[in-house]
This record gives C-alpha cells, structure tokens and sequence, in this order.
C-alpha cells in the first residue's frame, strides 16, 4: 500500500493500523493525516506508547492522556477514580481520534485499559467510546514488559502484543501495511533490517554487519555518540566510565522512601531512577517519569548544565531548560497510599539499554549485540540509526538476527489483510470516497472547506467560530431551508443569518448559494424584498412596519441578504 492509499482510508475515519518497514513512510503518513484532521478544525489526541515516542510525535503517553499512569491492572474502583478526574475526563469526551504511536510496545492488557476508560467516560459502548483508533507502529520490536497478575475485571489477553488484546478484535482495525521505501540511498542497510524480518540473512548480510564492528569502540568511542547495550551491567558501567571523565564537582542524590521494606523494595525495582544517582556539569541523563506540566517525558535526553537550589538544570535537546527537581513514586491501594519513594527523576544516559532505546531515532549509535539475548534485540538496535553510515558496532552474536516467530506469522497476516483493504477501497468510486469523507468530517464536528495558513495561525477560539460558520454552510449547500438549518445547528434563525452575513462579507459564501433558504416561505420573501426596494429607509424596523408586522425580522433580514447579489 502506498502513503496516498493509506491516507485515503485514514480520512474516512474508519479504525486503523499503519505499520510498514523502518523507511516506508509512518511517520510522514501520521503526520500528514494529522495536518489534514487540523486543516478541517478536527484536533486529535496524539498519543504514545512511551515517553521518547511521545516526545517525538509533540504528544502524551497514552497511560497520562487516558489516567492509568503506572497501573498495571484496571479495577471497578480504578475507572471510578480515573472518570472523576476533570481533566482526564475532558480531553477523553473532547476527543474524536485517537492516535497511538509505537503500539508495538504497549500491551494488550494496557490497551484493554484504554479501551475501558474511554468506554466509561463516553458512556459508550463501541470499541474506544467510539473514537476512530489509529495504532501506528512495527511488531518488529522487543515485546512489551508485563507482569502476570491479573486482580482487574478485564479479561486477559493470551500474550502480550497489543494484536491480542479484546479492544484491538473489538476495533477491528484495517491494516494499512506500507510497502514503499523511501530511503533508498541506503539499499544495502535497510536490505539488512528486510532480511532480519523476513528470516532470511545469508553470508552478504553478514558480511555488511561484521564491516561495521570495531571491537575497540566501546571503550575509545565518541560521547555524543549514543551507546546502546543488551544489558543493564554494561549500561552501568559504561555511564560511569564516561561520568569521570568530566572534571566538575559531583552532585549524589539518595533515593528517600517511606513505607514497608518489602514494598519499598517494590518500588526501588520499578523506579527507572537509581536508588543513588551521581552526576555532574556535563552529564548525559535522561529523564525518568512524565513532568505533569508536560516539560519532558519518560526517555526525554539532556545535558546537565548546572545546579540550582540544590537541583539539576538540564538543556533538552530542544535547547529547552528544566529544573529536574524531585519526584514521587507510590503505591496506592483503593487509594491509600501505602508506600512512596521520593527520586530526582533522572538517570545516566551515555549508555542507554536497547530496550529504553525504542522509539528513538539516532544519527549515530555505538551498539554491542555480543550479548543480545532476547528475540528482537538486534532489530531494534539496528533500526533506531537512520542510515549504515551512522552504524558502529562493537561485537555481534547470532541471537541478535532473530526475531519473534510469532510475529513473523503476524506480519504475513498483515500484509494479506492490508492488501485486503487496499483493493477494498480501490474498487469504491471517487463520489463514495468522497462521501465517506464528508460524513467522517461531520461526525468529527470538522468543516469541508480546509482553514488556510493564516486562519491555523490564529488562536483556537477564533478557529471554532470559523468551525460554526461553516458547519451551517455546509448545511445550506445541502439546500436546505432558513427553519430547516437553525433546528440542524441548534441556534436561532437570527444567529444563522448571522452567520451567513459573515461568509457573504468575507467571500466564502456566494449569494446565489443561499437562495434555498427562502424555501417554504418565498412569498414572504418576495414581499419583504418589494418593500426594501420601494423604501427609503432600509432600516429592518421601519421595513417591518410598512409589512404590518406580518412578516418577520428574520425573513426581512434573509430578503436583504438574497438582494446582495
């Protein structure tokens, strides 16, 4: 399926999956899709799986926009609480598409999560309340971390891929399955990364792989230069090899908790900051939990520049600066909070594991698959470089070529069900597409004709009343009558004339495009429109007078309208 193909079936808000190859275009497709929603006044809730993808589409992770956070199980008392927070509960019912980024590393179990919540406060029943779901991302992942348990009352799914989830069946997403390539300056690693998913690496691949291993990098490599690791060991120490190497005096923060051990323990494990982090001027970090004000998320990197009140200041790499200051982990039951852990939520980030790695893209990475162990792991590793060039490697095993079987069989599917889709829609005439589009538009409370440049630039009340405008244009064009567009809109025939003023007087509107609307009542019309001619004073009191009263301001006011031409 091409980009174009797949935007088509996006715009006729139907459910869907875009996945395709590192290189096939699901980034520019998303974003292309999200232009058009904003083009038509639709604003779409942008969503990740995690922190650094969610950083990366200019969104939220989908656990902070739909409330679950950190909960990994979604109980009857859970949905109460999360319904009754104000904000979470307003973007959730404002929402009318919903956009999943990197659903490769979300559960199942999370999506059922989701799906719930958004179910409760809808007070809807369709899969999502309703909302039109696009899950974009690539299996070709490390599989998403669960925990068995399950206290919830959501079923739960066979395995953890978000495909398996109840809510994905429920959806019933079509598959859009990208087949072109678009960085073709870079055939020979990207023919690597195609052989890597499809299982057939031969000697050639190889080859090409091993001309990038350069044992010695590990330990003389560049420190811009993102390092990634299979293990967390490996992580560790070379964070602290590059930690002294940088000459100003250290910072150490200790880990504060307060609770039982066992649970405190719980917590350390599960905190992504150290238990005791050590940094200085200089020091790669990288963020560690979601800012409430949304200044960086959970993977968002930075450059420690200083200290101030006794807390970090890190440069982002938007050139943005924040103060890392301390942040809460807990554990809660029914809402009693029965432990905390109090952390700066950073940690060293020369080193990252290939894990943490998903979702970024890299100019460069220095990567060790000497120890890859997990199916996947190179894949994952391999894909976040943008091209061969940017590629060094310090070791690599056989492991590291190997994916998950049960996604191979997937992606098969995949690509048969996209296919599907694409032929599907290939057979309906332009005229249907085109309705299917309108109608999707309607629903989402957007408008037909797009909002230019100059109107996306201006603050977003003055976008709604432009949204209003051509809501009850669209309404006229369908020929509808004066009585018959004030019910569908919800407004007083006054406010719709109103509006109407407001397009002839701007030009998006032309006159002869409004003559429908005297239908049911043209003789009143033509009545009012005699006596505008015949007065002096074109004033709608002393028009009115002159009529005896018998036909109303606003069928004088729609006669002056119709005398514009």
């Amino acid at each position: 399926m091409t980009q174009g193909e797949a935007l088509s079936i996006l715009k006729t808000g139907a459910n869907a999956f875009l996945t395709g190859e590192p290189g096939s275009g699901k980034t520019h497709t998303v974003n292309a899709y999200i232009r058009w929603l904003h083009e038509r006044g639709i604003e779409p809730a942008i969503t990740a799986s995690t922190g650094i993808a969610a950083t990366h589409v200019g969104g939220m992770t989908i656990h902070a926009w739909s409330g679950i956070g950190v909960l990994s199980d979604l109980t009857e008392y859970d949905l109460d609480r999360i319904s009754a927070n104000e904000r979470v509960a307003r973007r959730v019912r404002n929402a009318t598409v919903l956009i999943i980024d990197e659903i490769s590393m979300l559960s199942a179990q999370t999506l059922s999560m989701v799906d719930a919540v958004c179910r409760e406060i809808r007070r809807a029943q369709a899969p999502f309340g309703g909302l039109q779901v696009v899950m974009v991302g690539d299996f070709f992942q490390l599989p998403p971390v669960v925990k068995r348990q399950s206290t919830g009352f959501l079923d739960s799914p066979s395995t953890q891929f978000a495909f398996s989830s109840p809510a994905w069946t429920a959806a019933n997403p079509l598959v859009l399955y990208l087949a072109e390539q678009h960085r073709q300056e870079d055939a020979e690693f990207l023919g690597v990364l195609s052989a890597i998913r499809s299982g057939t690496v031969d000697d050639d691949h190889r080859e090409y792989l091993l001309s990038r291993v350069k044992e010695e990098a590990a330990e003389i490599g560049d420190a811009e230069v993102t390092r990634l690791y299979s293990h967390n060991a490996d992580v560790d120490r070379m964070n602290e090899i590059e930690l002294g190497k940088l000459s100003g005096l250290s910072r150490r923060y200790e880990m504060e908790g307060k609770g039982p051990d066992h649970l405190l323990d719980a917590l350390k494990r599960g905190c992504l900051s150290p238990e005791f982090l050590t940094i200085k001027p200089g020091s790669r970090v990288m963020f560690t939990r979601n800012d409430p004000m949304g200044r960086y998320a959970n993977g968002t990197l930075g450059t420690v520049i200083g200290f101030t009140g006794g807390h970090p200041i890190v440069v982002l790499e938007n050139n943005e600066e924040v103060l890392a200051e301390p942040a809460e982990w807990k554990m809660e039951d029914a809402g009693k909070i029965l432990a905390t852990v109090t952390q700066v939520p950073l940690r060293l980030a020369w080193a990252i594991t290939v894990h943490k790695s998903q979702g970024l893209t890299l100019d460069a990475a220095l990567i060790d698959l000497s120890k890859a162990f997990e199916y996947g792991q190179g894949y994952v590793a391999l894909s976040r470089v943008r091209s061969g060039e940017g590629l060094t490697l310090s070791g690599i095993n056989e492991r590291a070529l190997a994916v998950h079987p049960e996604i191979r069989e997937k992606d098969m599917e995949f690509k048969e069900l996209s296919e599907a889709a694409r032929e599907t829609f290939a057979n309906l005439g332009v005229d249907e597409l085109a309705q299917l589009e309108k109608n999707f538009i309607r629903a989402a409370g957007g408008v037909e004709t797009p909002f230019t440049k100059e109107e996306l630039d201006k603050p977003k009340a003055a976008r709604e009343g432009a949204k209003r405008l051509e809501a009850t244009m669209e309404l006229v064009r369908e020929g509808k009558s004066l009585r018959q567009v004030a019910e569908a809109r919800g407004r007083t025939a006054g406010t719709i004339l109103e509006h109407l003023e407001k397009l002839v007087e701007a030009g998006k509107a032309q006159v002869s495009e409004l003559r429908g609307l005297a239908k049911g009542f043209e003789t009143e019309v033509k009545k009012a429109q005699d006596a505008i001619r015949a007065s002096k004073d074109g004033r709608l009191k002393a028009i009115y007078e002159k009529l005896g009263g018998k036909v109303s301001y606003d069928t004088i006011r729609l006669a002056r309208l119709l005398m514009r031409d």
